[in-house]
């Protein structure tokens, strides 16, 4: 016999956690299902928050936050143990596990522990070791199983060799990694162990690390990550993997081999579709295990939905949790939310940190765009003296036309959490002049935004 919901929620990560407690809220019953221990799937456990308070970690032993105050050089604490490196991650994502359980109760959703399967398009099982199968039912069911981490085919097994998962486990700290892939998660990890005093040699494929920053900001951090002792190799991909060593050998395409204690490989993730039962449904993921969803998230199945990294590319948890509201919303027609916005925040929390929103100079001039740009550098700002970062920069992308904003990018201190202020200048179509009449608490680094747009303004008069 099954037992009847409303909505069926298969994963309970941050698009999970966030449909259901977004249907419950409306008065729908709610089954959540987790097969992992732990609740919060990998923007708690192994992604996301875990990687973020590392890069907290690593900043906070190394003394970088310290360089250029007081006339102190930063100097790296050769003693760091695993414990020490990971104590206070653990902390942040206990503390944080808590925070996902009491939403879960408080909203009334009742959590079903195991693995989901489904059975024909309306039911879906759950099994779990040592306990009886359970039959869930119900008119809509919400996948959202995140992803794993992808490892290339034929690469050995090895303690040496770490996944983005697997890297939070390590049995010790290493003197030297190489990272492979040089997306997102691999630029993060191998500027936070670079800050540790590490040798890390960053290995990417393509012609340029991060291609989708604008140009200039990415070249900038580039600069600044090789300042900090991070060897960057990029265009080549890596042909062979030798393990008769102490060391890991890496060959590379045009034959220089690269010598590491350990190596993380961060080459992308995969959507986790494997084991759902997709064929009972006449569903077919893709080749990298993510589903097809249309504007409202429902997949080819009207009453399946999908969300989060299970859909590919932003794969963040932020949209991930606005997908899973919009999609909730759509299947019970709730007047509340009928679209995720079109303006997606992006940061990379490498060291330095970088943020960006909107269209870059790249866009623009593919899309024939005349525009202008106006920037203001930490370095001249009172709040980037105060905290040492003189590397840091603030770059407006606006309309020649009528000055209105296009795009924000940041590099520096704070650059996450300044980058809505731009935000919510393009979200309400704002103008330099909008920014340079906004008056910003002094010393800040919020200021730089006014800075900025006066240098654009500057830049305006001397195109005419």
């Amino acid at each position: 016999m099954a037992d009847a919901f409303d909505l069926i929620v298969i994963g309970s990560g941050p698009g999970g956690e966030k449909g259901a407690a977004q249907a419950a809220y409306f008065g729908k019953r709610v089954a959540l299902v987790e097969k992992a221990t732990n609740l919060g799937g990998a923007g708690l456990n192994t992604g996301t928050v875990p990687s973020k308070t590392l890069r907290e970690t690593a900043l906070y032993f190394s003394g970088l936050r310290q360089r250029g105050l007081y006339g102190i050089d930063y100097s790296i604490k050769t003693d760091i143990t695993v414990p020490d490196f990971m104590h206070r991650e653990q902390e942040v994502v206990r503390a944080l596990r808590k925070v996902v359980a009491e939403n879960i109760e408080r909203h009334q959703i009742e959590l079903v522990r195991g693995t989901a399967a489904f059975a024909d398009p309306n039911t879906v099982v759950v099994t779990r070791p040592g306990a009886p199968e359970r039959r869930l039912i119900a008119p809509f069911v919400l996948i959202a199983t995140g992803s794993w981490p992808n490892w290339p085919e034929r690469t050995p097994y090895d303690k040496r060799l770490y996944d983005s998962d697997s890297i939070l486990q390590m049995d010790r700290i290493p003197k030297s990694l190489a990272v492979i892939g040089a997306g997102v998660i691999g630029c993060e990890y191998a500027t936070m162990f670079r800050a540790m005093g590490i040798d890390v040699t960053l290995i990417g494929g393509q012609g340029r690390l991060l291609p989708f920053l604008d140009e200039e900001i990415g070249d900038r951090w580039r600069l600044q990550i090789e300042l900090l002792g991070l060897r960057t190799i990029v265009g080549q991909a890596v042909e062979e993997i030798r393990l008769d060593k102490p060391n890991v050998i890496l060959r590379l395409k045009n034959g220089e081999e690269v010598d590491a204690e350990r190596v993380l490989y961060a080459t992308g993730r995969m959507g986790a579709t494997q084991g759902l039962g997709l064929d009972k449904l006449g569903l077919e993921a893709g080749p990298r295990g993510h589903l097809k969803v249309n504007d409202h998230y429902q997949t080819a199945l009207s009453h399946v939905y999908a969300v989060g990294d299970v859909v590919g590319f932003p794969a963040l948890a932020s949209t991930s949790m606005e997908q899973a509201r919009v999609a909730v919303c759509h299947a019970f027609d709730l007047k509340y939310k009928s679209r995720v916005s079109s303006l997606l925040p992006m940061a990379v929390y490498t060291i330095p940190e970088i943020a960006a929103v909107g269209e870059t100079e790249e866009t623009c001039k593919a899309k024939g765009i005349d525009y202008e740009v106006g920037r203001a550098s930490y370095e001249r700002n009172s709040r980037g003296q105060i905290i040492g970062d003189f590397s840091g920069l603030v770059k407006l992308v606006f309309a020649a036309k009528d000055k209105r904003l296009l795009g924000v990018h940041i590099l520096g201190e704070m650059a996450s959490e300044l980058i809505h202020v731009g935000q919510t200048f393009l979200h309400f179509e704002g103008s330099l002049d909008d920014l340079v009449d906004s008056i910003f608490n002094y010393p800040t680094l919020g200021e730089a935004y006014k800075y900025a747009a006066y240098d654009g303004l500057g830049n305006l008069r001397k195109r005419a």
